[in-house]
């Protein structure tokens, strides 16, 4: 489940570029993006994706986990700009969200719209009827690292849609872990386990958000504390881990060579694809280049770690060729 938001107003990107830090104003009509909400001290409050849908309006669609405190954050901001006499809105959809991931994800969908699924590449999205339900957006995209869709459906109509999906015998109910293995061969983050308000995106690897122009400008919130750091060098870095032995999880210790307590992880679970574990956490700096040896404590017991590229997985994102 997720958070989802209609932003409509002449000033919609003068409100969303207020509060993340990605250039929205360069998104092309049904295009998306991943960005970042930021607090003024550089830290991550939550992360979500943002698209310019065609009707004249932002699509936001943000962790269910934070959706209270991200409400409140937009709202806030929609009240102080109107105050200031800007024309900006915003409005709840009452809408469920579908994820259909994996290599076949677009054949099953296709049977059942009209429009031309191979002219949607990744981070695109467009209004259309799925199964005989109308008014559904679909977006490709997902949190898994393959192809897929996510489809915001009308709430009366998800149980229908769903059972529909489910008649095709390629699709198969999948639970959070199944998807959290996938985001994790993937290398994408889990907000409250892999950044938090007091990670910034440098650290969290996620310097990519940050629009160019956004950047020149710093006229995003926490600029003064991120920009820097994208000159200078920062404490701790995320990283990838892969180890053989038991997995790594969540809280684990990771040490040097020498035994010395440098790190934390994360995120971490048995990859199904690699047959090895892979994790994320955080170290300090001089330790995050890939192919650098360290320790992980699982279970009371030290085992040898190497720091490793993420994606674990390469991702098989649909783009335009």
């Amino acid at each position: 489940m997720a958070g989802k938001t209609k932003i409509y107003g002449c000033d919609r990107v003068k409100l969303m570029e207020s509060l993340v830090v990605g250039d929205i104003a360069e998104l092309r009509p049904n295009q998306g993006t991943l960005s970042l909400f930021t607090n003024e001290a550089g830290g991550i409050l939550d992360d979500l994706i943002v698209t310019n849908t065609s009707e004249g309006h932002l699509y936001v669609v943000s962790n269910a986990s934070c959706w209270d405190k991200d409400l409140v954050l937009m709202q806030d901001k929609v009240r102080e700009l109107q105050n200031m006499g800007s024309d900006v809105g915003l409005e709840v959809m009452d809408n469920a969200l579908l994820a259909l991931q994996g290599p076949t994800a677009a054949q099953v969908l296709q049977a059942g719209v009209t429009d031309d699924l191979r002219k949607l590449p990744f981070m695109t999205s467009a209004v259309m009827e799925v199964f005989g339900v109308s008014s559904c957006r679909v977006t490709r995209c997902g949190y898994t690292g393959e192809d897929g869709v996510e489809i915001s459906v009308p709430a009366v109509g998800a149980v229908r849609l769903a059972t529909a999906l489910l008649e095709n015998p390629e699709v198969k109910l999948a639970g959070l872990a199944a998807r959290d293995s996938l985001r994790l061969e993937a290398g994408l983050c889990l907000y409250g386990n892999d950044i938090d308000e007091h990670t910034t995106p440098v650290e969290g690897s996620l310097s990519w958000t940050l629009g160019k122009r956004r950047r020149a400008a710093m006229d995003f919130p926490g600029a003064a504390v991120i920009v820097p750091q994208l000159k200078g060098k920062v404490q701790r870095r995320r990283v990838g881990l892969t180890c053989e032995g038991a997995p790594m999880r969540a809280h684990s210790p990771i040490l040097s060579t020498e035994g010395t307590v440098i790190g934390t992880v994360t995120s971490g679970c048995p990859s199904p694809c690699l047959k090895k574990n892979v994790a994320m956490g955080y170290v300090p700096s001089e330790y995050s280049r890939p192919g650098t040896r360290l320790l992980v404590e699982v279970r009371r017991k030290q085992q040898m770690a190497v720091v490793s590229k993420m994606p674990f997985v390469p991702t098989n994102y649909y783009t335009l060729k």
